[in-house]
């Protein structure tokens, strides 16, 4: 995993302190040295997800039936202003485990459930629980980003975590597209404060090339700026994409499923707009990025292939490959956070790396073509080994010091809450929620009223 992609038979990697020392064949061991065996299996970087909202895995697969609007009514509407600060740690805690369990060494907490201040420590608390490395990206969905991020209590709180090197910072927001642009104070903070801003974009009726357009046109688009799914947009948004520098974060499982658009991997390359993965939410999937890697290079070749039918041509040769896909789960995610020392595995880089290896399972014999074992016959499972910051973390498929049991109680805590909460009823219903007449479905944030011919109209 490097520039030219190369793949070492029989090699070995050395890793002092917090790097990896060395990559080679036959490399001489320090007296003291930990070995881990892993013949038969693939050493490769760490995975990083740049948006997952980990607050809601309390929730885990309650939403598995929702559409995105069910989503927005469930979340956004109605209950989602209910999750108290123990909430956010118990789903924090659960996600921030799952992740080092399935090899993804940085995880981006899109972490729009921030009420008060005390959400968003009880956020950081759990994240600080775990030996991984996570961003947090801080949100609000309950409030206009213009108000919650211009508070000294926020401004505060970004300050003591801006820089941090197992955990980092953003903000997290959308723009609307109302014209008023009740965002650009948001926008403002983070220019002063030298955050880097992700942002829903390209969502099917609630973010569109009008948001773009606004960002644009105010000087907001940079190179830092993360753009999470953008399937639903025009070649002029892309071409605004580009030309600032930013990078997409797609989550093709829920683009699939949830109605934000066809997964936009074939639109980004014709722009060469840079690419990372994303599991989105456990209220839906899982936050597995074997899967994401499978279902993207799946959902780009299906998209090539029907394009050519329309013009009553063959595809020969696929155009996305899986060392691509491989890499965008990995150097694409740490281009998006600004993180040049993670997801390689080269002399000098921090030492996130994972191996994949199952001596139990007959998927993981023989290996071929390495790129595509772990897109296509790879999975959680065969997660043998996580080394994050140097440290061991998982290790003959089991977690090392890692207290599930606590995670466990506290979930059951969150989950008993809620449910008594909601009522029966209500928690019945919310796993297929009823929509409601009063409010613009496809703008779900209440700081403004925006509607536009893009929605349902003036």
């Amino acid at each position: 995993m490097d520039d030219a992609r190369r793949v070492l038979p029989g090699a070995d990697v050395l890793v002092v302190d917090d790097r990896i020392a060395a990559v080679g064949t036959g490399l001489a061991v320090p007296e003291g040295t930990v070995e881990i065996d892993a013949s038969g299996g693939i050493v490769m970087p760490g995975m990083i997800d740049t948006h997952r909202h980990m607050w809601q895995t309390a929730m885990r697969g309650y939403g598995a039936d929702w559409t995105l609007t069910q989503y927005f009514v469930w979340y956004y509407l109605e209950w989602g202003k209910v999750f108290r600060p123990e909430d956010i740690h118990a789903g924090n805690l659960l996600s921030a485990i799952e992740s080092v369990d399935a090899g993804v060494t940085t995880t981006v907490d899109w972490s729009h459930g921030l009420q008060t201040i005390d959400h968003a420590q009880a956020a950081v608390d759990a994240l600080r629980a775990v030996p991984g490395r996570f961003v947090l990206a801080y949100g609000n969905i309950q409030q206009s980003p213009g108000t919650w991020s211009g508070t000294s209590e926020f401004r505060s709180f970004a300050s003591g975590l801006a820089g941090g090197d197992l955990l980092g910072f953003q903000m997290a927001f959308d723009v609307t597209g109302d014209p008023a642009f009740p965002e650009r104070p948001a926008f403002e903070v983070a220019r002063d404060l030298g955050l880097s801003v992700t942002t829903h974009a390209g969502v099917w009726g609630a973010t569109s090339d009008d948001s773009i357009k606004l960002m644009y046109d105010n000087g907001f688009m940079t190179p830092s700026t993360v753009y999470v799914h953008a399937a639903s947009l025009s070649t002029d948004s892309y071409q605004r994409i580009a030309a600032t520098g930013g990078s997409v974060s797609v989550s093709t499982e829920s683009e699939q499923s949830a109605g934000q658009g066809y997964p936009p991997t074939w639109a980004l390359r014709a722009h060469d707009i840079p690419v990372s993965l994303s599991q989105d939410t456990s209220v839906w999937w899982s936050g597995d990025l074997f899967s994401a890697m499978r279902s993207t290079l799946s959902a780009d070749r299906s998209r090539e292939h029907l394009e050519a039918h329309k013009n009553n041509q063959t595809v020969t040769h696929a155009a996305l490959r899986a060392e691509q896909v491989v890499e965008w789960a990995t150097r694409g995610g740490a281009h998006a956070i600004g993180r040049s020392d993670l997801g390689s595995l080269e002399e000098g880089k921090k030492a996130d790396l994972i191996l994949i290896k199952n001596d139990a399972s007959p998927a993981m014999f023989p290996i071929l073509n390495p790129y595509g074992h772990i897109v296509f016959q790879a999975q959680r499972a065969d997660i043998h080994t996580v080394v994050i910051d140097g440290r061991i973390v998982k290790k003959d498929h089991a977690l090392v010091d890692i207290d599930l049991d606590t995670a466990r109680h506290h979930i059951e805590q969150t989950v008993d809450y809620l449910r008594s909460t909601l009522g029966d009823e209500n928690w019945r219903k919310g796993m297929n929620p009823d929509i409601p007449t009063t409010k613009v479905l496809d703008n779900p944030y209440t700081y403004t009223d925006y509607q536009s011919s893009t929605t349902h109209g003036q």
